[in-house]
């Protein structure tokens, strides 16, 4: 791969930018910048107006504002001094070669890197190619991979519209609203060959030849690479390959399933990259493993099952679904039509190349799994919980006869979220005077944590309370935003710049909106919610944010019904719906919530990452313990929680209708005996030290688990690099340090 010459989108910025803001170019083409605690005044203050504009990106707004303002800038001594300083934070970042991992597992090269394959990666919001859990989880994976100088490369695709952008009408419907993403005007590179010609890799697909051009996004010390079929010379179905995440029909799905996995793999080897572990995390790619023999064959001249064994020791898999239904399978015909041309390549016949994804063998008709192939085909395996590692090996024990449940190869490593970019920095510089200035580097350590109980109870409430004023802002604007677009009268337009009260025990619901995530269990008893949420001694309020997949019918009416709450004359100012659900507003609502509610029907979360970042900014979970808090949650000696609360923890049947109904009543119960006498028993000044305590405790129990370094520390001593040097979590803590 060369660029003939030509100067990359940065050195191309950096021309345009005044002398002492030329660095700026450099930030603004690595998201780096996004986790540190100067993110929020960098780009925004060259004009806070036109950041919101533009999404929060970077590039578009060093592109689009005046010289004039630039050169403000430029004599600005206290600009100045702050970009100086976070260039030489970036400079000292990026030449690290002293890492955690060249400690530990050295044997991890950067010529020989990890390949981490995933269908959507969340960033920032100004690359809009995720739309939940999974894709968050494989941004905050790069970024720790980053921080702890893990070798690794991200796969993935670059889609033309995204997922969706949410508006709901006056009938509180959802209407889906696609909208192109300005890629030239974004944090990318598009790769060049020698002859400065976008670089690109040939895919057979439905019979046609379609080419796919590869794009450049840097993550710290991270490539990702993102795949796009959006091309002038590809047939105008195929440029739509790449058009939306998660959306058409099951043709689109595999055909974007080759794309990541076969032209991932191809990509990698084009852009001269070999890696020494394709790691799958979730079975959206598990094509990759098909290329990866394929490519085998050709270089050696070997049968596919002479290199079956070579190929799944450079696989791994992660899957993150907890019920058979959520896994993609596709019918004998449809692999047919899109792989006819593939299996010779493999010196397979039919019979034996479906045979890879089939759960049973010898049935014709049995459909060919994206999970089963990868199961067969990777060396190892796992959940992203402790109970999803136990579901996942009673759901596969099908294709493990010979063995018992608890002997079925997938085990587990928990999730975590990357601390830096999910703690508030008005939290993050309170940590830094009470913990340590480098407690983002020791956030697997128990200990560190523990001096949380020296932070006066005053500091750690006014900082909260602030977060949440933050909070409620946002979520005014927001819906004072959505009300004017669906051309509301003005008087609900005006009572929403009164929505919600600083002062008020405030919680948070947001994720995707599924039915088995029960986004309006706390309405099944309506009279009751009333009269938790309309008391006026002891007022309580809800925020609710996420979108239903868009052929998620009953996903909508769910959405519907909150927003006829929202209007309920006793509690209009109490409910609040946030359209449009992006990584901006997740961390408002995680950094300032007082207590996060979380209630799927068991065991149907695989993991969850929302309410560990709650963790990091003081948040309280109330939750179903199920995924991730069957872990987190902790009691004492009187069995009460000591760190949050559980949801109908003492009962559980396999009719939903009735589950649903202990659950509610154990919510409203927990929020009229507990949750609501703590939070409001206040001192003189307001200060509510039991709830203090809680938050506290919640922040030691779950911040030193719950983080991607911890995570990532597990996938390189268990997965990548097994056998390497293991390590204790208070040593790798020292180690990083």
């Amino acid at each position: 791969m060369a660029n003939n010459g030509a100067m990359t989108p940065a050195q191309n910025l950096r021309e345009k930018l005044p002398f002492p803001l030329k660095r700026l170019a450099d930030l603004a083409y690595n998201y780096w910048w996004s986790w540190t605690d100067n993110r929020i005044t960098l780009f925004k203050s060259i004009d806070p107006q036109a950041w919101e504009q533009c999404g929060h990106n970077p590039v578009a707004i060093l592109e689009s504002t005046s010289y004039e303002r630039l050169t403000q800038l430029a004599t600005d001594p206290l600009y100045l001094k702050q970009l100086q300083s976070l260039v030489a934070d970036f400079d000292t970042y990026m030449a690290q070669q002293d890492t955690w991992v060249s400690k530990v597992a050295p044997q991890i090269s950067k010529d020989a890197p990890i390949a981490y394959f995933c269908a959507e990666f969340g960033i920032h919001e100004s690359l809009p190619v995720y739309s939940g859990g999974l894709g968050i989880l494989a941004g905050d994976h790069l970024k720790s991979a980053s921080d702890l100088g893990v070798p690794l490369v991200g796969v993935g695709l670059l889609y033309r519209q995204g997922y969706f952008r949410q508006r709901l009408n006056r009938g509180g419907w959802q209407e889906e609203v696609y909208l192109d993403n300005p890629f030239h005007q974004m944090p990318l590179e598009l790769l060049k060959n020698q002859h400065g010609e976008p670089l690109t890799i040939e895919l057979e697909i439905r019979q046609r030849v379609v080419k796919v051009q590869i794009w450049r996004v840097n993550v710290g010390r991270v490539s990702l690479y993102l795949l796009d079929t959006d091309r002038h010379d590809n047939d105008p179905i195929d440029r739509w390959l790449t058009g939306h995440l998660y959306g058409g029909n099951q043709e689109t799905r595999i055909a974007q399933e080759v794309v990541l996995g076969i032209g991932g793999v191809r990509a990698l080897k084009a852009v001269g990259i070999a890696p020494s572990i394709h790691h799958l995390n979730e079975g959206h790619a598990a094509f990759c493993t098909l290329e990866v023999a394929k490519q085998k064959i050709e270089q050696t001249g070997k049968s596919f099952y002479d290199v079956e064994a070579e190929v799944r020791q450079t696989c791994v898999f992660t899957t993150h679904t907890p019920v058979p239904a959520g896994h993609d399978v596709f019918s004998p015909d449809l692999m047919d039509s899109y792989f006819a041309h593939y299996w010779s390549g493999l010196g397979l016949s039919r019979e034996q190349f479906l045979a890879l994804g089939a759960r049973r063998l010898g049935d014709p008709w049995e459909p060919f799994g994206m999970t089963v192939l990868a199961l067969r085909m990777c060396r190892a395996a796992n959940g992203v919980s402790q109970l999803h590692g136990e579901v996942s090996r009673k759901m596969w024990t099908v294709m493990y006869p010979e063995r018992p449940e608890n002997k079925v190869p997938i085990g587990y490593i928990t999730n975590g979220v990357h601390a830096p970019t999910w703690t508030a920095p008005l939290l993050s510089d309170l940590y830094a005077q009470y913990l340590g200035a480098d407690w983002k580097t020791r956030a697997i350590d128990p200990a560190m944590w523990e001096k949380v109980d020296q932070i006066p109870n005053e500091e750690l409430w006014w900082r909260h309370q602030v977060l949440k004023e933050r909070l409620i802002a946002h979520t005014r604007y927001k819906v004072t935003k959505a009300r004017e677009q669906r051309g509301e009268d003005g008087d609900r337009i005006h009572a929403a710049k009164t929505l919600l009260d600083p002062h008020v025990l405030t919680i948070g619901f947001a994720r995707r909106f599924s039915p088995y995530k029960r986004g309006d269990l706390i309405l099944r008893d309506a009279e009751r919610a009333l009269k938790i949420f309309g008391n006026s001694d002891r007022p309580v309020q809800i925020v609710f944010a996420g979108k239903a997949h868009p052929a998620d019918e009953e996903g909508k009416r769910i959405i519907q019904r909150l927003m006829e709450w929202c209007r309920h004359s006793a509690i209009q100012k109490r409910v609040a719906l946030i359209e449009d659900y992006d990584i901006y507003t997740g961390q408002k609502l995680v950094q300032g919530v007082d207590v996060w509610l979380n209630n799927p029907r068991r065991p149907l979360e695989a993991s969850g990452t929302s309410g560990q970042k709650v963790c990091f900014n003081g948040g309280i979970n109330c939750s179903v313990l199920d995924g991730w808090w069957c872990e987190g949650y902790k009691t004492g000696a009187d069995g009460k929680g000591i760190n949050g609360w559980a949801i109908g923890e003492d009962a559980h049947t396999s009719d939903q209708e009735v589950q649903d109904r202990i659950d509610s009543q154990s919510l409203y119960k927990l929020l009229e005996e507990e949750i609501v006498p703590l939070y409001y028993n206040q001192d003189a000044n307001g200060v509510p030290h039991g709830w203090i305590a809680m938050m506290k405790a919640s922040i030691k129990t779950n911040a030193p688990l719950f983080n991607t370094d911890r995570m990532i520390a597990d996938y390189v001593t268990q997965v990548y690099a097994p056998g390497c040097s293991q390590i204790s979590t208070p040593s790798l803590a020292q180690v990083i340090a």
